[in-house]
């Protein structure tokens, strides 16, 4: 039910939109990629890129949290209590490799080790906590915030790269769609100056002005057009339920284009302005701000973070920490350089094998996506630029396609007027004819590479439209 409602609604909206251009029932270019950008499920799903990459950033962030730690350990047998020992600190991480670090311990009972020996009220400290070696300029916790904030950068170019690529395969529909929609106009067109031929000739036969075979030819050229055009509504159909696919309303809900509704045929303007092609042939492609080279550059920058946190592991692992001991924090003089818990942690491995492979592993992998920019910055270029000029062929094609379709109307115009005066055949007509419909669909098939080349030099810029 609710879905013959979305379908109903969608067919009122249609008709809403068309009469404000004094047509009736016409689905416009513009309005089907806005449909196509606000509801399709897929253009919904690059979103998530974006929250994915949110949700990392703040995964990442969370290692810089202050943290709480509490640690209690005690001992009762038989009414001894061999130990009860209470540690509490509170941590603060920093940006680079210090962590500030408050402590409270309390330790009691008959079996404590000597060491944890601590005034009645219990012992404070306060101090930091770093790394002088490996982790001091760069850390993996650093490393990790670096590349989250590039990895989000990077998604919202990739979400424009996905967003172009579903309104690129839905405008080849729509062109599809159109194609088949002018197809059929033509037959329907062109059966009926052939049923008139035919109801001509025939009458022409019973008066005995025409041949009997005349009549037999006429009806041959009927039932061709006839056909023609059955092939041509069953095409029809199949482009409007592939455009079907394209076509969702709110809460995922998927529309059937009803059969009353039909594309613009005079939809050239509006693909120009949908697509903004003048601005697009015109201007001097920036390929650096295209989200592809920018996607790359992001992933570049990140794997120069992954180097960097590689090459900092070269270097030995000094952690070194220094606490003020006090029992009475509350007065600031109690802590100072005669009280205090310090001492240093240092290791560093001899041949550095794995250190130095997985930094080798890292720099490699720069190198490629190095490569990989200058490849597909040529490539975009070169692709770009010959769209461009299939266009500039394409405008030529339509202006020679149109005078063709001109001169073979007033080619048949003249055999029909022939063949009204005797001087001509049927044959001749039918002839005729024929030439004028493969002229006509020759300029439906330009035209419809015309525009999917304008959808295709839209995809090779990657432009992300406000529709």
């Amino acid at each position: 039910m609710k879905l013959k409602f979305a379908i109903l609604i969608f067919g009122f909206s249609c008709i809403g939109f068309s009469q404000s251009n004094d047509l009736s029932n016409v689905l416009r270019f513009d309005e089907y990629l806005a449909y196509v950008k606000k509801f399709h499920p897929i253009v919904k799903q690059a979103q998530l890129v974006i929250d994915e990459s949110q949700a990392k950033l703040l995964k990442s962030r969370g290692a810089f949290d202050p943290k709480i730690e509490v640690d209690h350990d005690r001992k009762k047998f038989k009414s001894t209590e061999y130990f009860d020992r209470l540690n509490g600190t509170f941590k603060i991480p920093t940006w680079y490799g210090v962590e500030l670090k408050a402590t409270f311990e309390e330790n009691t009972g008959d079996f404590l080790n000597p060491e944890a020996f601590v005034p009645e009220d219990g012992l404070y400290s306060a101090g930091i906590a770093m790394s002088l070696g490996q982790g001091l300029v760069i850390n993996n916790r650093m490393a990790a915030l670096k590349q989250a904030k590039l990895y989000r950068e990077q998604a919202k170019a990739d979400r424009d790269i996905y967003v172009n690529n579903i309104l690129f395969d839905a405008s080849l529909v729509y062109f599809n769609w159109l194609k088949a929609y002018n197809e059929l106009k033509l037959f329907q067109d062109i059966l009926v100056n052939a049923e008139q031929r035919f109801a001509g000739v025939k009458k022409g036969v019973e008066v005995g002005e025409n041949a009997q075979i005349d009549e037999t030819e006429a009806r041959i050229a009927v039932n061709n057009r006839k056909l023609r055009l059955e092939q041509s509504k069953v095409n029809l159909i199949k482009a409007a339920l592939e455009l079907s696919n394209y076509l969702w309303l709110e809460n995922n809900v998927p529309v059937e284009l009803q059969p009353n509704i039909i594309p613009d045929v005079n939809t050239e303007p509006i693909v120009d302005s949908a697509f903004n092609i003048n601005q697009l042939r015109s201007d001097e492609v920036l390929l650096d701000a295209h989200p592809k080279l920018l996607s790359l550059g992001y992933k570049l920058e990140g794997l120069e973070v992954d180097a960097k946190l590689k090459a900092n592991k070269l270097l030995p692992k000094i952690d070194v920490q220094y606490n003020f001991l006090s029992q009475t924090p509350d007065i600031a003089r109690t802590f100072n350089t005669a009280a205090y818990k310090g001492g240093f942690n240092l290791s560093f491995p001899i041949f550095l094998r794995k250190e130095r492979g997985d930094l080798k592993l890292a720099r490699l992998k720069k190198q490629d996506t190095e490569f990989e920019i200058d490849a597909t910055r040529v490539s975009l270029n070169n692709k770009i630029n010959a769209l461009k000029q299939e266009l500039e062929s394409y405008v030529v094609q339509n202006e020679i396609t149109t005078q063709m379709v001109l001169d073979y109307e007033r080619m048949l115009q003249a055999e029909e007027r022939k063949f009204e005066l005797g001087e001509s055949s049927l044959f001749l007509v039918n002839s005729r004819e024929s030439k004028l419909i493969d002229g006509q669909l020759k300029a439906i098939e330009i035209e419809n590479k015309f525009f999917s080349t304008k959808a295709k030099l839209f995809n090779s810029l990657a432009v992300n439209p406000e529709l």
